[in-house]
């Protein structure tokens, strides 16, 4: 890969990377960090990354640095005191459907979370989610259905305690 393809790929693929990591972050400067650092890491290996597999390769690098970062979280947040921002915004029970959707596509596993994302947040086909994350098209079609029934399934018992609470 030349420095012409590279700053191609940067103006081609960034937006979308950047959306796809913030849609799993939720914080933006996190976000723009694993970005540059994918970029980054893209820079350092452009010789051996072929122009035509750029966009595979900085997505599912992408998706190993989101898997790693949320590792390093996990760990990090076994040693706070605080209780997450999450659960303290579920005690005011203000929640906008957003929000929700948002937090039930968290509870998903990191590969699910992923396709999810992939493909109804950003508009990826199977094969090309496949790619990016060393799946078939039917194990990407598993996992895919596997998450939306996860989310139908916590969207449906959340409405369950909703109209409990408001009948009480």
């Amino acid at each position: 890969m030349t420095r012409k393809e590279y700053n191609i790929a940067v103006e081609e693929y960034s937006g979308r990377l950047y959306g796809y990591v913030l849609k799993c972050l939720h914080n933006s400067e996190d976000a723009s960090d694993i970005v540059q650092d994918v970029f980054e890491r893209l820079w350092n290996h452009r010789k051996n990354v072929e122009v035509e597999k750029a966009k595979s390769w900085l997505f599912t690098t992408a998706h190993n640095a989101l898997i790693n970062f949320a590792k390093k979280k996990a760990r990090m947040d076994l040693y706070g005191d605080n209780l997450p921002e999450r659960v303290q915004q579920q005690n005011g029970h203000n929640f906008e459907v957003k929000e929700i959707v948002d937090m039930v596509i968290d509870t998903l596993p990191p590969l699910q979370k992923s396709i999810i994302l992939l493909r109804d947040m950003e508009g990826y086909h199977y094969e090309e989610i496949g790619e990016m994350l060393s799946l078939s098209d039917s194990q990407v079609k598993v996992y895919l259905f596997r998450a939306r029934r996860k989310i139908k399934q916590q969207l449906k018992d959340l409405t369950i305690l909703y109209d409990v609470s408001q009948q009480g």
